[in-house]
């Protein structure tokens, strides 16, 4: 089933792995969360702070496709064969999922800007470690 999808998205002539263009939403939106919640912390402007919320929401919602196309593209192009980085990969997806969720109910319980500040930081230390990951797989 993989290949087929690949060897039809080749006949369009598309020809690249799905992941690392879907990376850059959940990756974006990390970034806009902390850099919101920053902004929202220093000027005391809530805009800044629901900002930043709006943008933990969509990464939640955005990692799910990126994840579906990580395993596509693990199981097309290296065969689904494991390494360290894989593995890796796989515990920071599901604690970035976890942090990113945690991050959301959190701020719908009221949760201080610093406290909110403290999770994103998290999460972009999450990302970071899986975007390190990702090109050691591809760049080695």
């Amino acid at each position: 089933m993989v290949e087929s999808l690949y060897s039809f998205m080749a006949g369009i002539g598309f020809s690249h792995p799905l992941h690392p263009m879907l990376t850059h939403i959940p990756m974006g939106m990390i970034i806009g969360m902390v850099t919101f919640s920053l902004f929202g912390l220093m000027t005391g402007n809530g805009t800044f702070s629901q900002t930043a919320f709006h943008c933990s929401v969509f990464a939640l919602l955005a990692v799910f496709p990126v994840m579906g196309a990580g395993i596509l593209d693990w199981l097309q192009f290296q065969e689904g064969s494991w390494n360290n980085y894989i593995i890796a990969k796989m515990a920071l997806a599901a604690l970035l999922t976890v942090l990113l969720a945690v991050s959301v109910i959190l701020k719908r319980k009221g949760a201080s800007q610093g406290k909110m500040l403290l999770m994103y930081l998290l999460c972009l230390t999450c990302a970071s470690g899986l975007g390190y990951a990702g090109g050691e797989l591809v760049y080695g």
